[in-house]
């Protein structure tokens, strides 16, 4: 038994809107599809017939809207690709131009992983990069990076705070900091793995909802920030940006790449964008 909320769930859509679609679809067939038992619900027996008669045909209408050979030579199969704005802009969206001539339209989203998962569940996204583990039916993923996370400010900052080896939980309270939200929850974890105490009592400048925003900011001296690597690794070689600590093990988020299960059997455009991401990543590493 289940429910229609946990039903909803799994679609991407409301429960109301659940609910209302399959009472149409009872007096449509003039007969009840579930048994109600309190708020919890089962399906009926001919609700479990009507299920695998027409299973088939959903599953042969699935394989000729996925499958690429299906598609005239002249038109694009659209892809679509959800992820962190930040991940997509650096590491993704370069890579598009090498699969430009694949005959395959992309389009972006930028998000939050837990939507987008629902997104890429219910077939409004294709793939998606997710900073969270995905745990929803029907989605398969594998590892992509895991992100570094360091301590950077301007190299003027560096120069008042001193270098790596002298520098406290205490000398850093005076350092302005940018973060990317007032929960300073990526700043928090750091704080707790790397000096092993709360962040508390710090010099909060600015709060910016963007990581590219937010390396700019302090490119320009606005204070200190934790980023990833990824993201501001030109600006380390070029000395525009300094690391503050440099801790033997730094913080660690993995970034999982997620498609539809089984859709990397049957979709070629879908399996290129896929095994272009990794192949990039597995660059990416090596080069760390």
């Amino acid at each position: 038994m289940g429910t229609f909320t946990s039903a909803a769930k799994f679609v991407g859509l409301s429960q109301p809107a659940v609910t209302s679609q399959m009472q149409a679809l009872e007096r449509q067939l003039g007969y009840p599809l579930f048994e109600r038992h309190g708020r919890r619900i089962a399906p009926t027996a001919r609700a479990k017939a009507l299920a695998e008669e027409v299973a088939p045909h959903i599953d042969s209408l699935d394989a000729i809207t996925d499958t690429d050979e299906n598609l005239p030579s002249e038109r694009a199969r659209v892809i679509h690709i959800g992820g962190p704005a930040e991940y997509l802009s650096v590491r993704v969206i370069p890579l598009l131009a090498q699969m430009a001539d694949q005959n395959v339209e992309f389009r972006v989203t930028f998000g939050l992983a837990e939507k987008l998962l629902v997104d890429l569940s219910v077939g409004a996204l294709d793939v998606v990069v997710s900073s969270i583990r995905p745990r929803l039916r029907g989605v398969a993923s594998v590892a992509l990076i895991d992100e570094e996370f360091l301590l950077v400010a301007s190299p003027r900052w560096r120069d008042l705070i001193g270098d790596g080896e002298t520098v406290t939980a205490e000398s850093l309270r005076h350092v302005p900091l940018v973060a990317y939200s007032e929960d300073l929850a990526i700043i928090r974890r750091y704080w707790r793995s790397v000096l092993g105490q709360p962040a508390d009592g710090l010099n909060l400048a600015a709060t910016i909802p963007n990581l590219r925003a937010i390396t700019d900011a302090v490119i320009h001296g606005l204070g200190m920030s934790v980023l990833p690597r990824y993201l501001i690794e030109e600006h380390l070689r070029s000395g525009a940006l300094v690391v503050v600590l440099d801790p033997e093990m730094a913080p660690l988020n993995t970034l999982y790449v997620a498609t539809q299960q089984g859709i990397l059997h049957k979709n070629r455009s879908v399996r290129l964008v896929h095994d272009a991401l990794l192949a990039d990543a597995q660059r990416a590493a090596g080069t760390s």
